[in-house]
């Protein structure tokens, strides 16, 4: 009952409204927490294709975002190469049916790393807006939606320069939406005001590198904390004020993967030119380099998909997809097992179970412990580079040209 009070607490404190269910909704990237919690019990385990599938419609043009659904719709982001613009799709959650498509932003294709996209900042809603977030040339460039596709907003608040490209979902925060614009030039966090854009905090990051990293929001021991590894650190900030609590350098260069918080330890795993795993104590203040690394390691890291943790369990994919479950206390590796395919999509877990879906589209379930027991594989049959999303007893799967509506 403390578990459930404490996540509806945050899942309100976080978009700050009140749309229609904690457990209905997929209101951002990695769920309503951003940490790959499914708050569904019917969530889809064993199924196959073409007996589960409940629809297909074919997504035009190309984007690695997470679909994102609220009610009885469902809104993705692509890029049209063609016409160079990237746009916002609203399609009806029982159907597959395209209701609406809005151009969000017609401006140059920047060039991108060959893993990466010019649509792969997940958006974020809070019932009320959608928040995107684009590259427009050098500069970041976030825009808020109403549901039927009307724009409220847009700004560039910063500029943003990166040879392998853009991403930076938004996050959101009480009356703000927060984006992260580590980049090769002066990086900053920035929050802006929901209902007009309006700059309300920006805080310098460190270090000048770029990094594309969702930043995690907890309260921790009575503190909100925002925290996010990129830029040669791992460091925390107020998201009311966008004041630094704390900071630990490295241990590599560039992160992709987001952080994961156990209730105890945040878990960090990175990256170029080296990898490591990190669990990091959150209740410092300054530099916590020296005093609040409880373990690390070099062994199975990724570098793109972020990991979980579930009870007393770490659980991570390499992009090569040697996934690994680690002793979340203590860094004790259990168990490597090798899975099917290249891994680029982020874990998700549900009632007791943690999702890997494949750039080849095999979606391998897998019940952490002692020894590796994987419960079900299952085959899209197409590539996939987005990480899904549930909602309703339904998974839903976005592939290089279909998004998939799977049932159990």
């Amino acid at each position: 009952m403390k578990t459930f009070i404490f996540l509806v607490g945050l899942f309100f404190a976080l978009v700050g409204s009140t749309p229609t269910s904690l457990a209905e909704d997929w209101p951002a990237w990695r769920g309503v927490l951003g940490d790959g919690t499914v708050n569904d019990t019917k969530a889809p385990v064993k199924w196959s294709l073409p007996e589960n599938l409940v629809w297909k419609v074919a997504v035009p043009g190309k984007g690695h975002a997470s679909p994102i659904i609220l009610g009885d719709r469902i809104y993705l982001v692509t890029a049209m190469e063609e016409e160079q613009t990237r746009d916002l799709i609203c399609l009806d959650r029982a159907t597959g049916k395209k209701l609406w498509s809005k151009v969000v932003l017609r401006s140059p294709f920047e060039g991108v790393h060959r893993l990466n996209s010019r649509a792969s900042s997940t958006p974020s809603s809070d019932g009320e807006r959608i928040y995107l977030s684009f590259l427009d040339r050098d500069k970041m460039f976030v825009a808020a939606y109403d549901l039927d596709g009307n724009k409220i907003w847009v700004v560039r608040p910063g500029g943003f320069s990166s040879v392998h490209g853009y991403c930076s979902s938004p996050v959101l925060w009480k009356d703000k939406v927060i984006v992260n614009g580590d980049h090769d030039g002066p990086g900053y966090l920035v929050a802006l005001d929901k209902k007009t854009g309006k700059t309300i905090w920006k805080t310098d990051r460190p270090n000048n590198t770029r990094s594309y990293c969702t930043p995690l929001i907890r309260t921790i021991d009575g503190r909100n904390q925002l925290i996010l590894s990129g830029s040669l650190c791992v460091a925390s900030y107020d998201p009311d004020t966008g004041k630094q609590h704390w900071i630990s350098d490295g241990p590599t260069q560039q992160y992709v993967a987001s952080l994961v918080y156990n209730g105890d330890l945040l878990f960090m795993t990175c990256g170029f030119p080296k990898r490591f795993m990190q669990a990091i104590r959150p209740d410092g203040t300054g530099n916590v380099t020296k005093t609040h690394v409880v373990w690390e390691t070099t062994k199975g890291c990724s570098y793109v998909p972020s990991p979980v943790a579930i009870g007393p369990y770490f659980v991570v994919v390499a992009d090569n997809g040697v996934a690994s479950c680690f002793v979340a206390k203590t860094g004790e590796r259990l168990w490597m097992e090798r899975l099917k395919g290249g891994h680029s999509a982020s874990l998700l877990k549900a009632n007791g179970l943690v999702y890997f879906l494949s750039d080849r589209g095999i979606m391998s379930v897998i019940k952490p412990g002692k020894e590796f027991k994987l419960v079900a594989e299952n085959t899209v049959g197409e590539e996939t580079i987005a990480t899904p999303a549930f909602s309703k007893g339904r998974l839903f799967v976005r592939g290089v040209d279909h998004l998939y509506c799977i049932g159990g």
